[in-house]
């Protein structure tokens, strides 16, 4: 009887060490699953520049201003303004990066006045042969979306558009005067671009092949032999009458 009770205990022992043991391991994977989330968090966020500093544009300069003649643009709290009423010198005042980007991810907010647009571009050369960045660079149309509202002739240059190539899949922004926030992704690893404006995918496009030839030959750029041509380039803030504003600026290569 007295054998038979030790071989219980001996039993219930390596049983509850069993638990224990279990216990631990799940211990340790939960631990080592957090430390492997919370390491990767850390390296996403690491990798986020801002190319908004709070009262400079440095990192910014305006399209092919090396006699610095050209103006237009202001920077406030972090607030990029081009107002067209102040701009002074001639030729385009676009805002280009001082650094040039193949793939990569950028996410912005942009405010407008009634009635006017701008753009953001990729892809853009600063080569003096070339007068203005469209040129070179495809846009991401910003408007004011009263301008074509109701027009269905126009939309491939409505908000949201890959502009006179892609329309939006609908209109997502907000009224002039209220900010808007713009995820893009050019992905030329992948040959896709995604558009999202507020939180909504509205567009999405190849970015050579086919079917990109098939929208430039549709396009008014059917005849600029030197359009998206470069998969590396500066990225662009378009200049255009009236006052747009940019801020929150964040990008990370891809």
């Amino acid at each position: 009887m007295k054998k038979s009770l030790f071989l219980n205990e001996i039993q219930q022992m390596k049983h509850n060490l069993l638990l224990i043991g279990i216990l631990l391991i799940y211990i340790g994977c939960k631990e080592t699953s957090n430390k492997t989330f919370n390491e990767r968090k850390t390296n996403v966020a690491a990798d986020w520049q801002s190319l908004s500093l709070k009262n400079s544009l440095d990192g910014w300069h305006i399209f092919q201003n090396e006699s610095d003649t050209k103006s237009g643009w202001t920077v406030e709290d972090g607030v990029f303004t081009f107002d067209s009423a102040n701009a002074k010198g001639e030729g385009n005042k676009s805002l280009l990066t001082d650094e040039v980007y193949n793939s990569f991810e950028i996410m912005f907010e942009w405010k407008l006045s009634a009635k006017s647009n701008s753009g953001f571009m990729w892809g853009v050369s600063e080569d003096e042969k070339y007068e203005h960045p469209y040129l070179t660079g495809p846009e991401i149309q910003i408007i004011d979306a009263e301008v074509y509202r109701g027009d269905p002739q126009h939309q491939r240059n409505t908000v949201g558009a890959l502009y006179d190539m892609s329309a939006p899949s609908e209109i997502a922004s907000n009224p002039a005067g209220s900010w808007n926030k713009y995820h893009i992704i050019v992905n030329h690893k992948n040959n896709e671009a995604v558009i999202v404006l507020n939180e909504i995918e509205i567009n999405r496009f190849p970015l050579s092949g086919p079917d990109w030839d098939a929208m430039i030959r549709d396009s008014k750029f059917n005849d600029i032999p030197s359009f998206g041509k470069h998969k590396e380039g500066h990225l662009s803030l378009q200049d255009h009458p009236g006052v747009i504003s940019y801020k929150n600026i964040k990008i990370r290569r891809l």
